[in-house]
């Protein structure tokens, strides 16, 4: 009884579910064929890549406007920029490493790199890299070498940022230190340019600073490190070792001490905290800074400017600079497909550096630096060279820490409570105190 039961509900069953079918037949764009109906078709796969920057004003809103036409051309890899600032930016990413969180690509600077690199903290992209297209032959020879370790490369260059020299054209004018193609007209050596600083405070009004630079943090130390290494046979940083800093030599203190003459005598006038927004204004006839000022200064109205590359002071062509590098961070279960995504969206941001040249940064491309669109823009021509000369920090793990022993020095020596050789002095042993660690 219990089986016949059981027959008649298979039986019923089948019946149901082959009219149902067969109802679903007879439903637009169920069948095989066209109909005009719209066909339901599976989403496309979307590989999503999350992209820490360490970014602030102009270069946010650029990379920013880069990222979004990125996304609009590759609608099958979709990035999304978080953006810190740089104050804790390292101490994030590092504990987003160690704790497996790290983001899937990150800007990394230069200096860093060496403490990145030995700690395991980004990979290697030598084989990747070629894989997926990208050619290190095009960029320019002395940023690629910034992240070249072994023979293996741990980042994608996207530029070189240095310092360069602002000059507001109403005050140089008025000073009668143009030349008639409006650029500074600066006698050589270290005593031409305080000479030609010194013939602007003369003629300007008494609230225009000469030469506009912050008595705290590190623009006095990019100063001191530029001119250090335009001196021939000097620069040297560390023992042949790496063991001991040795950069309380002669050659070291002489740049020193040209730079503390500056704020001493007033050329550089005291207590500036903004020295960036001092030039924005028109309050400053001369601001050396990094390139990064170009894109803003563009926007600042009634400002007349120019720009050229730092001067030589000394026997050669030497400034401090740095770059950001797009990285892979160090991360568990990283699948190939990602990591072919990861450079496929680093390729086209260093190719399309010429949008990243308009906050004022040099592109890590060489052709893109001799490209039609790169010398559109303004100013960017003017200092573009400085790339091949940079004088990059030491490899060193703890190079960004030990950069703040000599702010601190720096900073003494310039309120007076110390000399530029006590500085120097001072410096080295905290470092290779901290070396020793």
């Amino acid at each position: 009884m219990k089986r016949h039961r059981w027959n008649q509900y298979r039986s019923r069953a089948t019946i149901g579910f082959l009219s149902l079918a067969a109802f679903l037949l007879l439903l637009p764009g169920c069948t095989g064929q066209n109909s005009g109906a719209a066909q339901i078709s599976k989403p496309p796969h979307v590989v999503r890549l999350e992209y820490w920057t360490p970014f602030s004003g102009g270069d946010n809103q650029f990379m920013t406007e880069m990222v979004e036409q990125f996304n609009e051309e590759h609608p099958e890899i979709q990035v999304i920029q978080k953006n810190s600032r740089l104050d804790d930016y390292y101490s994030r990413l590092k504990t987003a490493v160690l704790s497996g969180n790290a983001p899937d690509v990150a800007i990394v600077h230069s200096t860093i790199m060496p403490q990145f690199v030995q700690n395991g903290y980004v990979e290697k992209l030598t084989a990747e890299a070629k894989n997926i297209g990208i050619d290190w032959k095009r960029f320019n020879p002395n940023i690629l070498r910034s992240v070249l370790y072994d023979d293996d490369y741990y980042g994608v260059p996207l530029d070189t940022h240095a310092l360069v020299m602002y000059y507001n054209k109403d005050w140089l004018s008025k000073a009668g230190v143009l030349d008639e193609a409006g650029r500074p007209v600066i006698p050589t050596g270290a005593e031409g340019f305080k000479s030609f600083l010194e013939q602007i405070r003369r003629t300007v009004p008494p609230d225009i600073a000469p030469l506009a630079q912050p008595s705290t943090r590190i623009d006095s130390v990019w100063l001191w490190w530029s001119l250090y290494n335009q001196m021939m046979d000097a620069g040297q940083f560390y023992s042949e070792d790496g063991m001991e800093a040795v950069f309380n030599n002669t050659a070291s203190l002489e740049a020193l001490s040209f730079v503390n003459s500056l704020y001493q005598d007033k050329l550089i006038p005291p207590d500036i905290n903004d020295a960036f927004q001092l030039f924005y204004d028109g309050k400053a006839a001369v601001l050396i800074t990094g390139m990064w000022g170009t894109g803003a200064f563009e926007k600042a109205a009634g400002l007349h400017f120019g720009v050229v590359p730092m001067p030589t002071l000394y026997d050669r062509p030497a400034v401090w600079g740095d770059s950001h590098n797009l990285s892979i961070p160090k991360k568990r279960g990283m699948t190939e497909e990602k990591r072919e995504a990861i450079l496929t969206f680093a390729n086209w941001i260093v190719s399309h550096g010429d949008m990243w040249a308009k906050a004022g940064h040099v592109p890590s491309m060489t052709d893109l630096t001799s490209s039609e669109i790169f010398n559109q823009l303004e100013y960017r021509s003017d200092y573009a060279a400085t790339a091949n000369y940079v004088a990059y920090w030491p490899r060193n793990a703890k190079q960004w820490s030990i950069n703040e022993r000599i702010i601190n020095e720096f900073e003494r020596m310039i309120y007076g409570y110390q000399t530029p050789e006590e500085a120097l002095d001072a410096a080295v042993k905290k470092i290779n105190a901290d070396l020793r660690k």
